[in-house]
């Protein structure tokens, strides 16, 4: 009887492993590319460390990471607002020009991930960060309870449906970490499933980055007593008590179960394709100008083009 390859399901040719071998070597070339434009402290800053130095909050893969070695009331030698102002408006000239050529191109696109406690930052740092910015080309989208559609599906579905499209920035303000936070510390899918989803979120992240969406995270780090001193920020200010929620309060109360849930999460899901900065937030005007200064650096190690002239125009006349 002829055993040979063809008539064995389970063989697998010389072409085959060839094949295989070739799509590997793609995959892998893709990743080091996205990887090197992930770097932007290294493909950007000439002379490091950068002012501010946002390289230092970057959480590397395999490196030991923990939320209490950072403190959030770090400022490096900035001593205020004040001293700020001009680096940050500077900033956002950068931001500014670079979403305009990131529109133009029309090729790739930027999802920036904000993830924080309860009084973290997320809209201030929205509103301040992207100050100016053409709203034409620059989305936000947050993320509340699942509804029964939403929750018919796999957990990445309705996140996925709002990814930046080309040429794009979309701001997730809160984001799929959702499915590994807050359905932990509630308890409300058991731990087999929310522990396997660090590798789906992975794997998503990584397809998005192979599609060219690049993809940067931010956790805003604030300290137990700054939320206690925003909260009653907001009950104290008439023009802030809409902000204010009850369920703020009932939250606190799982301030270390959240802490815990946030180091695994960020720990488990900073790739060099995908990076988690976990940003000093106490002093929002510090905050911001490490934000901006890390989403400017990444555009421009992006480096979006202006789209090449299809005709020639230098001897265009437009009619009276």
């Amino acid at each position: 009887m002829n055993h040979s390859n063809s008539s064995n399901p389970n063989s697998v040719s010389g072409s085959d492993k060839a094949e295989t071998a070739k799509t590997k070597r793609a995959a892998a070339a893709a990743t080091a590319a996205v990887t090197d434009v992930m770097s932007p402290e290294t493909a950007v800053v000439g002379d490091p460390p950068p002012k501010p130095n946002y390289p230092l909050y970057r959480v590397h893969p395999g490196e030991p990471f923990h939320l209490a070695d950072i403190d959030p009331d770090t400022a490096e030698s900035y001593q205020g607002k004040k001293d700020v102002e001009a680096e940050l408006e500077y900033q956002r000239e950068r931001l500014q020009k670079l979403q305009e050529r990131l529109f133009a191109e029309q090729q790739r696109s930027l999802l920036i991930v904000l993830q924080a406690m309860d009084t973290g930052g997320k809209d201030g740092t929205i509103k301040h960060v992207f100050q100016g910015i053409n709203p034409q080309g620059c989305q936000v989208w947050s993320f509340k309870q699942p509804s029964v559609e939403e929750l018919s599906h796999d957990f990445l579905w309705r996140y996925h449906q709002r990814t930046p499209p080309r040429g794009m920035i979309t701001i997730f303000n809160r984001s799929h970490y959702e499915d590994v936070l807050i359905v932990r510390v509630k308890d409300l899918v058991p731990e087999n499933v929310w522990r396997k989803r660090y590798q789906l979120i992975n794997e998503f992240e990584h397809m998005l980055t192979l599609n060219h969406i690049m993809v940067v995270k931010f956790f805003l780090h604030i300290s137990k007593n700054e939320q206690k001193k925003r909260l009653e920020s907001r009950l104290n200010n008439p023009d802030k008590r809409w902000k204010f929620s009850f369920s703020d309060i009932k939250e606190r109360q799982f301030w270390d179960d959240y802490q815990l849930a946030f180091e695994e999460a960020i720990t488990n899901c900073s790739t060099d394709y995908a990076p988690w900065y976990v940003v000093p937030a106490n002093k929002k005007w510090y905050r911001n100008l490490v934000v901006a200064r890390a989403i400017a650096d990444t555009l421009e190690a992006m480096n979006p083009q202006y789209p090449a002239e299809t005709e020639a125009l230098d001897n265009v006349k437009i009619p009276e």
